[in-house]
Order: structure tokens, then C-alpha cells, then sequence
């Protein structure tokens, strides 16, 4: 039978989920989550605010808090999670049916280190090396997650890392980064294989690298993700947008995000290993509804981006993108570049097929330089790119190829287009076949 306990019963609450101060409250809410694994249920209402040290729960556990005011603050020097699942585990599932609903979750960057030296209990972990970066919320080894109308505040890595999972449920999650620090992984949600059936729905706010990551293999280059939806995302002014990055053999497979809005510093899309690698295993992959404005990059080692594609990809679909006055010149798409910028061996891109459905392009200041919308440098047995209009720059390009582009079929269909260099520039790549219909491009003397 599942218990209900009002926090306040029990106790103090004289914290503040904004500033932090109070009491500690850790000893005394740790005996009631403990309780969830002898009764085999527990529901904590937190109706006010606690300082804690970081909290472990149970299966059969929902935290409810009454309204944002009401949560956790991490007290100075804490170095760990907010919360964490009781049985951490990479291999097996151990924990079940948590629920977190409503409330904030302030991790207190500024009173926090960035890593600290790994504890015993998790070194058995290979995935660690000798430091352990502090994060908001970890969970190892769940099912049935459920996390909605949260507020996650000032994390001082990732905010949440979730590896080993199924089932997992997030919506109407809000990331609040005022204490952004430059460089510090203050990314977002960060998932880890292996991991199935994913549901993101109104995820919105900052984050100090990589808003959303999905990363399957990225801590033992074999696991898989599959099965994802991420529905309506709203950026403001996170360094970068979404990371799918595979590097090894862990494929990430069926991914449906629609619904991307807001403003971006440096990189929008992140499609590839990234690390030195000839892996990426990327399945059928679809990209729905893409409205963002980019802004100054705070990232300047290399060019920044909307799109970047590298690894091995099956299927890739990029459909109604918006690129419309953007405040500072971009190119949309990289195809087979050096994954972080600089050429090196081992770096290889495949692609089987790329379509481009409704990309709409305004982008007509006079301040900003020429680009290629679109270039393409790697191997590819079919690139599709249809219904688009641009109102372009003069002297940008539309497409462009690479020395490294060897493309079996390109094929450009209904392309509207005005004041473009030109609508394909392939002099230094190979189009093996052509075919176009409908493109024009009109040019209009001042």
C-alpha cells in the first residue's frame, strides 16, 4: 500500500529553492524515501522548501511538490546529485516506477565543484575515469521514469544523465542556468544507452553546452537507443541545441524531434562521433519544424552551425527548416567536415540518404557575408532537396560539394530561389546524377 507523507511532518523546510539556507533537511527526508523499499510504495509531498546534501530513492516513489516555490537546494560542497536512484546498475534495470511532479530543483553550481575525485561506490563503473563530474539528477538502471512540470536549476554539469533505461517520460521540464559559466558542461538532459522508448514533450530554457544529448554509446561504444519522440523545445540562448552522437557500433535509431524553436549561441544540430572515430551508426533519424535564430557564438574554435552530419547514416530527413533573417551568418548544413573542426585521420562519413523537405530560407541582409546554405563533403548514395524557397545573400550558394563529396544522385525539385551565385556549385566534388525540376533562380540588378 503506498504511503503519503507530507514532508513538513517531518521536516524543517526553512530553505528557500532561489538562495538556498536553512537547515539541513538531508537525514531526516533520506528516512522517509527509505521507507518507500519496506512498504513497497511511498508519496512524498514536499510542501515547502529543503536544503539537502543529495537524496537516493527507491522504486514505487513519487516526489509531488505543491508548486515551484516547493523542492530542494544543495547545499554548498555537496558534489553530488540532488537525487539519484537507490540501485545504480549499467547492466541490469533495478529500479522502478519513479515519479517526480512539480517543483525546483536547485543543484547550486556556484557552491559546487565541477568533478571531484571518484567515490568508492562508484568505481566499479568503467564509464568513469578518475573524476566524477557533478551532475544534477543521475539515474542507472530505471524504468518507468516520469519527471513532469520540473524546474531544474543551475546545474553545474549536466543537469540530469540517465544510462541503462526503458520507458522513460519528461514533460514540461524547465532548465534555468542564471549562473551560466562558459565551458563548464552545463549541459541539459543527457542520455546513455542502452535506453529505449523516450518521450521529451515542452523541454525549454539554457544550458551551457548541449541543450538535449543523445548519446548511446558514448561511455562503451556498443549501446543502442532507439525509439525516441522530443516534441517541442524551446532554446533561450543555450550554447547548443541537440547532440545525437554516436561513436562506436551503439546505433541510435527511430528519433523524431519536431517542434524546435528559440535562439541558439553557437551550434544548432549536432549529427555525429564527434571524437575521433570511424563509428556513428546513425538508423532513420527525422527532424520536423525547425525555427531558431542564431546568435553571437560563444564557441569559436570552429564555424558555427545549424546542422552538422558526420558517421555512418542511414536515413536522415530534415523537413520545413527555417532559416529566416538570422542575426549572424550561418551555414545550415555540413555534411563530412572534421567533426570538431580540424581535419583529422580516422574522421569518415557516410551517407545513405538525405532529404531536405521544405527548407524556407530569408536571409537577405546586406551586413552579413556570402555562405553555402548547404555543403556537402563525404560519400552519399542520394540527396533529395525539395520544396524550398531562398531569398538569399548575394554571392551564396545554395549547395555546394566538397573534395570529398561523391554523391550518386542528386536531385533538386521545386527550388524557388533570388540573388544566389548559384543554385549548385560542384566543381569540387562528384555528382555522379543529376536530376532537377522546377529550380529557378532569378537574379535582380539594383
Amino acid at each position: 500500500m503506498t504511503q503519503i507523507l507530507y514532508a513538513s511532518d517531518y521536516a524543517m523546510l526553512d530553505s528557500n529553492v532561489l538562495t538556498g539556507g536553512g537547515t539541513d533537511d538531508t537525514a531526516a527526508l533520506q528516512a522517509l524515501l527509505d521507507q518507500a523499499e519496506e512498504s513497497g510504495g511511498l508519496r512524498l509531498i514536499m510542501d515547502g522548501a529543503a536544503l539537502v546534501t543529495g537524496l537516493r530513492v527507491y522504486p514505487n516513489t513519487t516526489i509531488e511538490c505543491l508548486d515551484t516555490s516547493c523542492g530542494f537546494f544543495l547545499r554548498d560542497g555537496s558534489n553530488d546529485a540532488i537525487l539519484k536512484n537507490a540501485h545504480w546498475d549499467l547492466e541490469e534495470i533495478r529500479d522502478n516506477n519513479i515519479t517526480l511532479i512539480g517543483g525546483t530543483y536547485n543543484h547550486n553550481c556556484r557552491g559546487q565543484q565541477h568533478d571531484v575525485e571518484i567515490p568508492p561506490e562508484y568505481r566499479r563503473f568503467p564509464c568513469f575515469s578518475d573524476r566524477y563530474w557533478v551532475m544534477g539528477f543521475v539515474f542507472f538502471g530505471v524504468q518507468n521514469l516520469i519527471m513532469r512540470d520540473v524546474t531544474i536549476r543551475n546545474q553545474t554539469t549536466f543537469a540530469l544523465l540517465a544510462a541503462n533505461w526503458e520507458d522513460v517520460w519528461m514533460e514540461n521540464i524547465r532548465i534555468e542556468l542564471p549562473d551560466h559559466q562558459d565551458c563548464q558542461n552545463q549541459d541539459g538532459l543527457h542520455f546513455w544507452g542502452p535506453g529505449r522508448n523516450l518521450t521529451l514533450r515542452g523541454i525549454s530554457g539554457e544550458s551551457g553546452d548541449d541543450f538535449i544529448a543523445l548519446a548511446p554509446d558514448e561511455h562503451d561504444f556498443v549501446s543502442n537507443i532507439t525509439d525516441v519522440l522530443i516534441d517541442g523545445v524551446t532554446l533561450k540562448g543555450a550554447d547548443q541545441g541537440i547532440r545525437l552522437l554516436s561513436c562506436g557500433t551503439g546505433r541510435l535509431d527511430r528519433v523524431l524531434i519536431r517542434n524546435v524553436t528559440g535562439t541558439y549561441k553557437s551550434f544548432g544540430f549536432i549529427i555525429n562521433p564527434w571524437v575521433e572515430s570511424n563509428g556513428g551508426n546513425y538508423g532513420n533519424i527525422v527532424f520536423d519544424g525547425i525555427n531558431l535564430n542564431p546568435l553571437t557564438p560563444n564557441y569559436t574554435y570552429m564555424e558555427p552551425f545549424l546542422f552538422k552530419l558526420g558517421g555512418n547514416i542511414d536515413s536522415l530527413v530534415l523537413k520545413n527548416i527555417y532559416h529566416i533573417q538570422p542575426e549572424q551568418s550561418r551555414r545550415i548544413l555540413e555534411a563530412g567536415l572534421p567533426y570538431d573542426g580540424s581535419r583529422r585521420t580516422g574522421d569518415s562519413t557516410r551517407i545513405n540518404s538525405l532529404l531536405i523537405d521544405g527548407l524556407h530560407i530569408l536571409d537577405n541582409s546586406e551586413t552579413q557575408k556570402e555562405t553555402d546554405y548547404i555543403y556537402l563533403d563525404c560519400p552519399a548514395k542520394q540527396v533529395v532537396i525539395r520544396n524550398t524557397e531562398v531569398l538569399g545573400r548575394k554571392g551564396s550558394c545554395l549547395v555546394k560539394t566538397g573534395p570529398d563529396a561523391v554523391i550518386d544522385t542528386l536531385v533538386l525539385s521545386q527550388i524557388s530561389a533570388q540573388n544566389l551565385e548559384a543554385i549548385l556549385s560542384d566543381e569540387n566534388g562528384t555528382v555522379h546524377l543529376l536530376r532537377e525540376n522546377a529550380v529557378t533562380n532569378d537574379v535582380f540588378s539594383e
